[in-house]
């Protein structure tokens, strides 16, 4: 019973430490808005400018590189299908952003009780070597129970503590750049829609 708590409890940090490499490299801020697109947003002014921006967006493609071709093959369309095909794509892509969280999301919630569970088992071992201890006056047990009961409370803490952390950093990290994405697509359509009035 020990053995397998603890080789649970070291698969489950594994997979946690293995998120949050992925989602440290995947949410970088330059991988989801490059400057180089948000530059490029920032110089369309006119439809003769689109050709230009699908470019760039093809070149560096990314979470806004990928909202903008959207908005861009939409701007025939009136301006509320527009911001509804943008909405769409937008769910899709935040729902890419937060892959893995909710990963993280368990992890924090299990790891602490999978320490509980070797902490009570701990326990039962101590208990019992208190009863067996009387009997024939060995420390073993007792000192076996202590250490279990010890270790899995620590081992639980020291995955869950990480986790929670990432998961916390993360998704801080995931609503700040939903809302970036959203301000350059904003502002990027009401520019072109702008545009297309004034002619």
């Amino acid at each position: 019973m020990e053995q397998a708590i603890i080789i649970v409890l070291t698969l489950t940090s594994l997979l946690s430490l293995t998120f949050i490499i992925e989602r440290g490299l995947a949410l970088r801020w330059n991988r989801v808005i490059p400057s180089v697109l948000e530059e490029a947003a920032d110089n369309c002014r006119t439809p003769e400018d689109l050709p230009m921006l699908r470019r760039m967006c093809e070149q560096h493609p990314s979470a806004l590189g990928r909202l903008l071709l959207v908005a861009a093959s939409h701007l025939d369309c009136p301006k509320n299908e527009t911001v509804d095909a943008l909405q769409t794509k937008a769910r899709h892509e935040i729902a890419q952003l937060e892959r893995g969280l909710v990963i993280l999301e368990i992890i924090t919630g299990i790891a602490p009780l999978l320490g509980l569970v070797g902490t009570v088992y701990g326990l039962i071992l101590l208990f019992t070597g208190l009863g067996q201890q009387t009997l024939a006056g060995d420390n073993t047990l007792f000192a076996a129970g202590i250490a279990l009961a010890l270790r899995a409370t620590m081992l639980g803490l020291i995955v869950a503590i990480p986790s929670l952390i990432a998961w916390s950093f993360y998704s801080r990290k995931v609503d700040s750049l939903a809302v970036e994405l959203e301000t350059v697509c904003d502002e990027f359509l009401q520019r072109l829609y702008r545009t297309a009035k004034g002619n």
